[in-house]
């Protein structure tokens, strides 16, 4: 999950649109993901622990199969990209090993925020809030309370400005390699709705 720190503001006056991915996205949305964990991470983790993370970080097709992925445009250029999924598994992609596909009961367990990716050339215009705020939004319409996510040094920010408190500081050590990571939540509901507009 990245984005770049204060992602949190305005976004231009330019063309920005959403809309639901397809597996059609993949080849401009890859390039997106690699270029984010590259270049947003930089300036936090060492080049070993960058490498580390693309092995434990990426993007989820079956979001896009559920349904619950969302790209954001800015003048018809993909500039971000991130989800939300009622399935257990809290973060990684296609290749990390262990994911869980059992679903999520939205009476007593948090939807998961996923995969969240900016563009570093649009990075600090709004575009992670924009994405958050809508994959609350849709959690929130089918009865999730709470949603839960993992953040990397990275997106922490953006989660942090968006109302998210750290429920536990940890290192993904799966690849040898250390990667601080924090698991936040925080309530949605009608307030994130309205924040969030319609897909």
């Amino acid at each position: 999950m990245i984005s770049g720190p204060g992602a949190g503001g305005i976004i231009g006056p330019m063309a920005i649109t959403s809309r639901l991915a397809t597996v059609a996205d993949l080849p401009a949305l890859l390039p997106l993901v690699d270029a984010a964990i590259e270049r947003l991470l930089t300036p936090w983790l060492d080049a070993e622990q960058i490498r580390a993370s693309r092995r434990i970080m990426g993007l989820d097709t079956r979001l896009i199969e559920d349904g619950t992925y969302v790209v954001v445009e800015i003048d018809g250029r993909p500039a971000g990209c991130g989800g939300w999924s009622r399935r257990t598994t809290l973060y990684g992609g296609d290749h990390t090993p262990g994911r869980d596909d059992a679903l999520l009961d939205p009476a007593t367990q948090p939807a998961r925020i996923r995969a969240m990716y900016t563009d570093p050339g649009f990075a600090r215009r709004g575009v992670g809030m924009l994405v958050l705020r809508r994959c609350e939004a849709a959690a929130a319409a089918e009865g999730f309370t709470r949603a839960e996510l993992m953040a990397t040094v990275a997106g922490r920010p953006l989660y942090e400005a968006a109302g998210y408190r750290v429920d536990e500081e940890l290192d993904d050590t799966s690849t040898g390699v250390r990667i601080p990571l924090a698991r936040m939540s925080r309530t949605i509901g009608p307030g994130a709705a309205a924040a969030g507009a319609s897909w």
